[in-house]
């Protein structure tokens, strides 16, 4: 499926990457009170940063890879029922796996 969102620059779009909800105790926690997932799946990339030289700087991640973000960078974007985040490749911290 492609992405119905075309990021620009340094930017790359990104999909919550869904676990499977616990029940501890039988108590259900409700979704105003999880804590939000900092663990997404790079869906599409932007055009790519430039340098002082007028060079491409390469993208550190690819299309697939299992990342984790900053807590509270980028901007949250809903789009036919589905949710994204969109941020700079700055606040990407990690590649998992």
């Amino acid at each position: 499926m492609a992405c119905p969102i075309k990021p620009l620059g340094d930017r790359v779009v990104l999909e919550i990457c869904e676990k499977a909800e616990e029940m501890k105790g039988g108590i259900l926690i409700p979704d105003s009170a999880k804590e939000k997932p900092q663990e997404y799946k790079v869906i599409a990339l932007g055009t790519g940063k430039t340098d002082d030289n007028g060079k491409k700087v390469p993208f550190d991640v690819a299309v697939g890879d299992i990342v984790l973000t900053s807590r509270y960078g980028g901007s949250e974007v809903k789009l036919d029922g589905k949710e994204y985040k969109i941020v700079s490749c700055d606040d990407i911290l990690a590649i998992v796996g």
